[in-house]
């Protein structure tokens, strides 16, 4: 029988392929494979194609990949839903891996070479224009990725055409040692050049948001040149710098003036174009900044994004960041809330830091009220503050989206007896204490329960106005910005700022011209006494939530310090801030608010990082696959 079983297996298809005989081979061709000849001669396929390839850009902070990471830095805390173990291992590092950043994306690099390859040996029937376009754009995106990597790891080998293997049985031939970092900045800056005036996407003058054109080109080169200029000055301030014997790491020093040189020059061409401006539709400077991220329809400032289009396209960000007050569903909300050191670090209009005034300390003792400011409405602490904070952040006393964000951690109550206010809270949502008047709002803050604001502030930047956009289900399509206006000014200023000299007043002038639409007067704008202080500040708050903080700190050298991993160090911890109503019966204090600072309840450890966090550790399988390969220092 097992002999019958056997026949009959080999038997049937044998007898299928005689069936068919020689008619396999007269059969039609199939119209789902395609020839090289075909692809690369249609411009719709090798548009959809491009359309894969921007998709596939890195990523590391953004509202549709990876959001959670802001809360892992200075930006905020998480308190996402249902308290995930992400959340609490995010407000718990202890230190950053070595692999966080890590980046070796060579499969994109070696699909971007290809197509770059198929296109010249294949696309007999694009014009000339056509072929120099697609190329462009594919080399466009070939830089960016290295710049990715490059920031990330350093140098790494730089591969231009596709590595096929000969089948000899010696693979050896395919292997590459690192390139130096030196080389591969200057690899992206000679590429950017190349291509800028034939990549096209430029419409009756109009360049396109979400393909690369000209202008784009230019501010990737900008961003690219000022952090190479950043690390070859301060990479080598640093007492020993990082360096690797073959200059894998480490840029000389003397190539920074260079390196800052182009940067401002870029940053220049887009400026002088007249193409591009500040987003300033709306007179009320804070409701302008909001505005300046979620209306697209002739908007000036935004030079790339990625775009979302309900409702095949759009992401979850307003359904995880949306204020718990005004969320559309039961399930999601207030994922990420930034902290009290973000909100102070934007400076009050008269150009005085911003510390907030009257905090207390939040130790429910007489001493720790010593310094209160009793304010008649709770948003009256936030008072005269640079505008961009309204427009990033909902903090106490506000409204959004038509409602009112209902914050109150809970009362202070005056005791006789005790000669000092005793506290009181509750972890239910919108609880009434026992004069009837509202406890605890229904946003919180709280220090223990989910989804609702553990720092006293709910995010703003990004999330959608339209109704339902924070729905499951639903999502919402705000862009995502890869780069605007705002940013190439403030590269501009710094640029300039590093050269010195000649270049001051132009440092001034780009960077005043961010701090006016930010509501500053003119007598608190910066004049010669501009510092690299001043202006890493200017980048923290015009760019929060757009993924330049940690990139930032890791080019000027001073994520170790800022980071250092010690509970003294303001820097390196998360604070709340938390209103209090006061309850004082006959007294002039009576119906007040209070505010107390410390540490965030769910924040639990100082962050820390190591010298060793500044380039990215390679996997180990990397290096058992090519001995050619450095580690980075450290590691």
């Amino acid at each position: 029988m097992k002999n019958i079983l056997k026949f009959l297996i080999i038997l049937i298809p044998l007898f299928f392929f005689s069936r068919c005989g020689d008619k396999l081979l007269d059969q039609p061709w199939s119209t789902t494979i395609l020839l090289e000849s075909q692809v690369w001669n249609d411009k719709a396929m090798i548009t959809d194609l491009l359309a894969n390839l921007y998709n596939r850009l890195p990523v590391h902070s953004q509202i549709n990949s990876g959001e959670t990471n802001y809360g892992c830095y200075d930006e905020g805390v998480n308190t996402g839903s249902q308290e995930s173990s992400t959340d609490i291992a995010n407000n718990n590092l202890t230190t950053y891996s070595y692999s966080r950043w890590t980046l070796w994306d060579y499969t994109y690099i070696r699909d971007l070479n290809q197509a770059i390859e198929s296109i010249k040996k294949y696309s007999s029937k694009l014009t000339v224009k056509e072929k120099q376009q697609f190329s462009a754009e594919l080399r466009f995106l070939r830089a960016y990725d290295y710049f990715e990597m490059v920031k990330r790891m350093g140098g790494v080998p730089i591969i231009t055409t596709q590595l096929i293997y000969d089948f000899s049985g010696d693979p050896t031939y395919l292997r590459h040692a690192r390139n130096t970092e030196e080389e591969v900045y200057d690899f992206i800056a000679s590429e950017l050049d190349a291509i800028k005036d034939s990549v096209g996407n430029i419409s009756s003058g109009t360049p396109s948001k979400d393909r690369a054109n000209k202008y784009s080109v230019l501010a990737l080169k900008c961003r690219a040149m000022l952090y190479a200029g950043s690390i070859a000055k301060y990479n080598n301030l640093l007492a020993t710098p990082i360096t690797t014997p073959g200059k894998e790491v480490g840029l000389p020093a003397a190539r920074s003036a260079g390196y800052y040189q182009a940067s401002l020059n870029a940053a220049k061409e887009i400026i002088n174009s007249g193409i591009y401006s500040l987003y300033n539709k709306n007179p009320n400077p804070g409701e302008n900044f909001y505005e300046m991220i979620v209306k697209k329809a002739g908007n000036p400032e935004m030079i790339m994004t990625t775009d979302f289009l309900i409702p095949t396209r759009k992401h979850n960000w307003s359904y995880h960041e949306i204020c718990r007050t005004m969320r559309e569903d039961n399930l999601s909300s207030s994922a990420i809330n930034p902290d009290l050191g973000l909100v102070e670090a934007f400076d009050y209009l008269d150009g005085t830091a911003g510390t907030l005034k009257g905090v207390g300390t939040g130790s429910n003792t007489a001493a720790g009220q010593t310094n209160w400011i009793f304010y008649d409405k709770p948003n009256d602490i936030f008072a005269n503050k640079d505008a961009r904070l309204y427009g990033t952040i909902v903090y106490p006393g506000t409204s959004f989206k038509g409602v009112d964000v209902e914050m109150q951690a809970g009362v202070y109550e005056w005791s006789a007896s005790l000669n000092r206010y005793v506290r009181y809270e509750s972890e239910t949502f919108h609880s009434l204490y026992t004069d009837g008047k509202l406890l605890t709002g229904n946003g919180g803050p709280m220090r223990i329960s989910q989804e609702v604001s553990n720092t006293g502030f709910y995010i703003k930047k990004f999330i959608d106005p339209a109704t339902l956009s924070s729905a499951r289900g639903v999502g919402t399509d705000i862009w995502w910005v890869r780069f605007r206006y705002g940013e190439i000014l403030l590269n501009a200023a710094e640029a300039a700022f590093e050269l010195g000299g000649a270049n001051i007043p132009d440092a001034l002038t780009y960077v005043n011209m961010v701090r006016q639409r930010a509501g500053f007067p003119a007598n608190s704008l910066y004049t010669s006494t501009l510092t690299l202080a001043k202006l890493q500040s200017e980048r923290r708050l015009e760019l929060a939530y757009e993924d330049h903080r940690v990139w930032d700190l890791m080019r000027w050298r001073i994520s170790h310090t800022v980071w250092n991993g010690s509970s003294a160090t303001p820097s390196a911890n998360q604070y709340a801030l938390y209103p209090y109503r006061v309850i004082r019966p006959g007294h002039p204090n009576d119906g007040k608010y209070v505010f107390d600072r410390f540490l965030a309840p769910k924040f639990k450890a100082a962050r820390f990082f190591q010298m060793g966090n500044y380039y990215s550790a390679i996997s180990q399988s990397v290096l058992d696959n090519n001995p050619l390969i450095v580690k980075n220092p450290f590691h």
